[in-house]
C-alpha cells in the first residue's frame, strides 16, 4: 500500500489483489485510487462493484500481475506493505500460510514481492484466533514464509512493535509486551525467560524442546492456553 502525504484521507493503494475491505475504503475516500492485477470479492462485493462500476472507473486501475508485483515498482514507489499473517514467533518470523505446520490455508500471493521491497514492511493479524484457542504470537512459527530479516513491524489489536534495528532478544520483548494477547503473554514471557537463561541462551534464545509446545498443547487439548 502505497501512501500518500494526507493522513487519512486520499491515500492511494498499490496491491495485488483487490477485495470487499478496499471498496469500503474508496467508497469513504480514504483510498482515492487502488491499482490491482486481480478482484477477489465476495458475491456482495461483485454485485456491489457492478452496480456502481460507474464510479469505480476512475478509482481502481488493473495491471498485469508483471507490473503490479514487480520489484522495482514496489520499491520506486515507497510502498508501505500491509499483509495479514497466520502466525508470527517471537523474533518476527512469519507464517502466512499453513495452519500448525501442515495444512495449508492459503498461498503466499504476491506478499513476498512486497515484503522484499517495500519501503515500509508490516504484517497486521488478531493476537488470537479460533476464539482464543490459538495463539498468533508463538516460540517460534510452524512455518516460515517470511523471516525475521524482512519483517519491520508487527501489528495486533493490542498494539505495535517496531522491529527496526533491534537484536533478537529485545525483538522478542517488543512482540511479547506490545502484540501477544493478555492470556498468552504470560506463557511467552515464561518460555523466554527460561531460554535467556539456559546453556544455549545467547544470540537467539529457545528452548528447542518447547518451541512447538503451544502448537502440541492445541492438537492434544483444542487450546493453546495452559488453563
Amino acid at each position: 500500500m502505497h501512501t500518500s502525504p494526507w493522513a487519512g484521507k486520499g491515500l492511494g493503494a498499490y496491491t495485488e489483489v483487490l477485495q470487499d475491505g478496499m471498496l469500503d475504503l474508496i467508497d469513504d475516500g480514504t483510498f482515492s485510487v487502488a491499482s490491482c492485477t486481480a478482484l477477489s470479492l465476495s458475491p456482495e462485493g461483485v454485485e456491489r462493484f457492478n452496480r456502481d462500476v460507474v464510479d469505480y472507473l476512475d478509482k481502481v486501475v488493473m495491471r498485469p500481475q508483471s507490473i503490479s508485483n514487480h520489484p522495482e515498482v514496489v520499491r520506486r514507489l515507497g510502498v508501505i506493505s500491509c499483509n495479514g499473517l497466520i502466525e508470527a514467533d517471537l523474533y518476527g518470523n512469519v507464517n502466512s500460510t499453513h495452519v500448525i505446520g501442515s495444512r495449508i490455508q492459503n498461498g503466499i500471493g504476491g506478499s513476498a514481492d512486497f515484503t522484499h521491497h517495500g519501503y515500509l514492511t508490516t504484517f497486521v493479524t488478531p493476537s488470537t484466533a479460533k476464539g482464543g484457542a490459538l495463539s498468533c504470537i508463538v516460540p517460534m512459527v510452524s512455518h516460515v514464509d517470511h523471516t525475521e530479516h524482512d519483517v519491520m513491524v508487527m501489528i495486533t489489536e493490542q498494539g505495535l512493535a517496531d522491529l527496526r534495528g533491534l537484536a533478537p532478544r529485545k525483538r522478542a520483548q517488543q512482540i511479547i509486551d506490545h502484540c501477544a494477547h493478555p492470556d498468552f503473554r504470560p506463557l511467552l514471557q515464561d518460555y523466554f525467560d527460561r531460554a535467556c537463561a539456559g546453556a544455549w541462551g545467547q544470540q537467539t534464545p529457545h528452548l528447542l524442546g518447547e518451541a512447538f509446545s503451544f502448537h502440541q498443547r492445541f492438537m492434544e487439548t483444542g487450546s493453546m492456553s495452559s488453563r
